[in-house]
């Protein structure tokens, strides 16, 4: 059987990723603002955020809808695409391309959907031991 905290863990970190891409694509200047204060709007910086807001739509949405092996194949990728946001994030910060505070911050949200993906995964295998039997 699979444990509410795996089961909460996707579903928290689903909404994570709902809300996020969601800003993502219809307010990529917010976000830019956020990591980069006073840069305006740089198309290329709008244009990055609108790709990053539909993936992890797609993303949190299949972390509810999908089933079976759909579902742990999922979970099994969120926990490599979370775990290289947080190395991205990090080397930003230790290269010196985002001021600290900013960089600290995004390596903390990343880090934080690494760990919900990687508790998430405890579900995806109860439910793998669970078929076996």
């Amino acid at each position: 059987m699979t444990s509410n905290l795996a089961r909460g863990a996707r579903y928290v970190l689903a909404g994570i990723r709902l809300v996020n891409g969601a800003l993502g694509l219809v307010a990529p200047h917010r976000l830019i603002e956020r990591i980069d204060p006073g840069s305006g709007a740089n198309p290329a910086a709008v244009y990055a955020f609108r790709l990053f807001g539909v993936r992890t739509v797609l993303l949190g949405a299949e972390l509810i809808v999908s089933t079976g092996e759909r579902r742990r194949e999922v979970v099994r990728q969120g926990v490599l695409i979370h775990a290289s946001d947080t190395v991205a994030s990090a080397l930003l910060g230790i290269r010196g391309l985002l001021p600290r505070r900013t960089a600290l911050m995004l390596v903390l949200i990343s880090a934080t959907n690494t760990a919900l993906a990687l508790t998430a995964l405890e579900e995806k295998l109860a439910l793998t031991a669970l078929e076996e039997r």
